[in-house]
């Protein structure tokens, strides 16, 4: 063999080496797992990320992973997080997306939430903190005393919305975002609202919390507002059925009987006077503007319209208001009866 074949044969062997070293390093080689994000939990070292991605498989084997995090200086500076790994992409951006600590941030939904156990499931559910380290934060008037909220106002600060975190967020941090979004919601012109009403804001959110759950009407909010307003100053008890769900944790109450009004608890309106201690569910931004936004009314009674429309009449008299609730109460047995036929 001629000099000159030789040294086309090692150009070649060269090249190939190279790009087989390029495709190894750079070439969109990995496997996306499944859900197609990785996690890396706090306190985890590299052998555990390497046994991952391999038990994952994203990768199939550590011999190149290794030269590369080595070179790097990756195994010293592992990043707890959530990294989106698609199928296009190379070994060596992995290793820089996990270097860097280039996670995909999480979106925390936040709609309708009754409980600091449900705050705490969505929490868990979403981020790392498992659900009984969230519980355990969220229980703790101690933890809970620098945003300025009890274990019965925690609620108070979580106004519905979308957060955005990183995976690996505390839980303190967590309410550390809900805390601030809940001083930017409450700004001077809610605050004056709430303020002439001769309530404050965490008051405004329990009141609002109550018609939450009475009432899914928008026309209706502001009036259910203004009657349980008119109660307070007047000195009479709320008697807010949801009130006495909350207290007995049994969500699922269709009716509410004599022997529920006396349940024993400070959330139960027909027991004790003026609002309860804290909110019995996360109102809507619309709910809490409505009651802010409530009319002028002389309005004392309420009750579900007896064609089941999902709107309530309103009365300023308990004589007007039993027309109404007997009207209500005929037209519900009637339905109860038809049902129980038709089964």
């Amino acid at each position: 063999m001629s000099l000159k074949r030789i040294f086309l044969l090692v150009f070649i062997l060269i090249v190939a080496a190279g790009g087989y070293l390029g495709w190894m390093l750079f070439g969109p080689r990995l496997n996306s797992p499944e859900g197609g994000f990785f996690y890396i939990h706090t306190g985890t070292n590299y052998q555990q990320v390497k046994n991952d991605l391999i038990s994952e498989g994203i990768i199939s084997n550590v011999f190149w992973l290794d030269k590369v995090s080595d070179y790097a200086n990756y195994p010293e500076r592992v990043k707890p997080g959530r990294y989106k790994i698609g199928k296009s992409i190379s070994l060596v951006n992995l290793v820089r997306m996990l270097k860097a600590g280039r996670q995909d941030p999480v979106n925390l939904v936040i709609t309708k939430l009754r409980t600091p156990e449900d705050l705490a499931k969505k929490i868990s559910n979403s981020l790392e903190p498992d659900s009984t380290q969230v519980i355990n934060f969220l229980k703790s008037n101690d933890s809970l005393f620098q945003f300025g909220v009890d274990t019965n106002t925690l609620m108070t600060l979580v106004i519905p919305n979308t957060y955005e975190y990183n995976w690996n967020t505390g839980t303190e941090e967590v309410l550390k975002k809900l805390s601030r979004a809940d001083e930017k919601f409450w700004n001077e012109e809610r605050s004056k609202r709430a303020a002439g009403l001769h309530l404050t804001p965490k008051e405004v959110y329990t009141l609002a919390s109550i018609v939450e759950e009475e009432s899914n009407k928008p026309d209706d909010k502001g009036k259910i507002a203004s009657v349980y307003v008119n109660r307070i100053r007047r000195g009479m008890r709320l008697a807010a059925d949801p009130t006495v769900k909350f207290a007995m944790k049994n969500f699922g109450l269709k009716r509410i009987y004599h022997r529920h009004l006396a349940y024993v608890s400070p959330f139960n309106t027909y027991m004790n006077a003026g609002l309860p201690p804290g909110p019995i569910c996360t109102p809507s931004i619309k709910t809490i503007d409505a009651v802010l936004n409530m009319p002028e009314t002389d309005y004392l009674f309420f009750v579900a319209r007896s064609d089941f429309s999902g709107y309530s009449d309103f009365a300023t008299t308990y004589t007007e208001h039993l027309i109404y609730a007997k009207a209500y109460q005929k037209a519900l047995d009637s339905l109860i009866r038809k049902r129980q036929q038709q089964k």
